[in-house]
């Protein structure tokens, strides 16, 4: 009569372990994207409030403000590069300090397409434009990200950008994109919000380890009657 294998069943129970944990971290995974998606969209939902009262309640993330920017119609500008439902093009990005705040930030004001080669004037005012701003916070870029280059910038680089328009203090890290026109006379400037970028594949991963595991006990089971025939006379 054989020995009972041992050693396959150790193997064997490991692995299961292994493969019944990952599926239930990925079930974890699920809960919590799901739970970021619903408060996301919940953000997103809400209406425009000041900026003053959006700051104070701590979670920027999809929410939207109202802002005052002197001069931010004619402001400077950096140009990024990016891409706008499926066109190549730029989005224009200039600082703006709200009305009595001691800070500033940087504006997406909006997308140019790449055969538009007109750009808003500059000039230097004060004249002050009321917006509706989407608050987005973004990954600092890593070390591969392309330099900026005459201007354009290949990653959304806070203080990089902020140092290009000779920003004087501090600069909030987030990203505000004008969903309102910062510059209604130039219509190929389309202000826009990027969608909300959630991937939820964690229920199909949870069933894939699950899946996994089922099998793996099916072959050691298998493979153990099999054992057992052979050791019937």
């Amino acid at each position: 009569m054989r020995r009972f294998p041992w050693i396959l069943t150790v193997l064997t129970v490991a692995a299961l372990v292994l493969l019944i944990g990952l599926g239930l971290w990925q079930v974890e995974r699920l809960k919590w994207k799901e739970g970021l998606i619903a408060a996301s969209e919940a953000a997103a939902a809400r209406p425009p409030a000041p900026l003053d009262q959006v700051l104070g309640e701590g979670d920027l993330e999809f929410r939207k403000a109202l802002i005052v920017c002197p001069g931010l119609a004619t402001a400077p500008y950096v140009e990024l590069q990016s891409i706008h439902d499926g066109e190549a093009g730029v989005r224009l990005i200039s600082a703006c300090k709200p009305a009595g705040a001691e800070f500033s930030l940087l504006i997406d004001r909006g997308f140019v397409g790449d055969g538009v080669t007109e750009r808003p004037r500059v000039v230097e005012t004060t004249l002050p434009l009321v917006l509706i701003g989407a608050f987005r916070t973004f990954d600092k870029p890593g070390g591969m990200s392309p330099p900026p280059m005459n201007g354009r910038f290949y990653a959304r680089d806070t203080a990089a950008m902020a140092k290009a328009l000779n920003v004087a203090g501090p600069v909030r890290p987030e990203a505000v994109f004008a969903v309102t026109p910062t510059n209604p006379e130039f219509a190929a400037l389309r202000p826009s919000a990027p969608p909300a970028a959630f991937s939820n594949n964690h229920f199909g991963y949870a069933l894939t380890w699950f899946g996994l595991a089922i099998a793996l006990a099916g072959f050691y089971v298998a493979l153990l009657r099999r054992r057992m025939k052979k050791d019937i006379p």
